[in-house]
């Protein structure tokens, strides 16, 4: 009788620990609906479009799409490979991992078909040039962005 009791008690703390972990995962996912992504790309103010979709963004920074669509010509400014935030934005804004980005410009340069995107030491000096450069892309931690610049929805 007390082996009965004791599987039972087992029993049901076992369904009570899987209904903390799953009212857990749920609750997290629902809140990371509604945070803010932490990456976010900009362009230059005078930047016709306001949206961009992932493809697109992918094309231009891995220097294989030169020009908006108005024909004004991309000027790609990325930070450092070492940099955490240049891994962020490769991994959650294009889905690709830094290293794959590396080898795209690195296949562009070697064939003499492009060149690599300008690399700068700090956010501040990219929130600089994006906003003093016409064409001009980039990105920075959402946090960190000033009037200066335009976010780009990701559509």
């Amino acid at each position: 009788m007390e082996k009965i009791i004791a599987i039972k008690s087992v029993g049901s703390t076992l369904l009570a620990l899987a209904f903390w972990v799953l009212a857990s995962v749920l609750g997290a996912a629902v809140h990371a609906d509604t945070v803010e992504p932490a990456m976010v790309a900009i362009a230059h103010p005078a930047t016709s479009d306001e949206t961009i979709s992932r493809v697109s963004l992918r094309a231009i920074f891995g220097m294989r799409l030169q020009k908006w669509p108005g024909e004004t010509a991309t000027k790609v400014f990325v930070l450092r490979d070492e940099s955490p935030e240049h891994a962020t934005f490769s991994k959650s804004l294009l889905q690709v991992f830094p290293q794959q980005l590396r080898m795209a410009w690195d296949r562009q340069v070697f064939s003499g078909q492009g060149q690599y995107p300008e690399q700068l030491g700090s956010t501040q000096e990219m929130l600089s040039r994006v906003a003093s450069t016409p064409g001009a892309i980039g990105y920075v931690k959402a946090s960190e962005v000033n009037p200066n610049v335009r976010v780009l929805k990701i559509r």
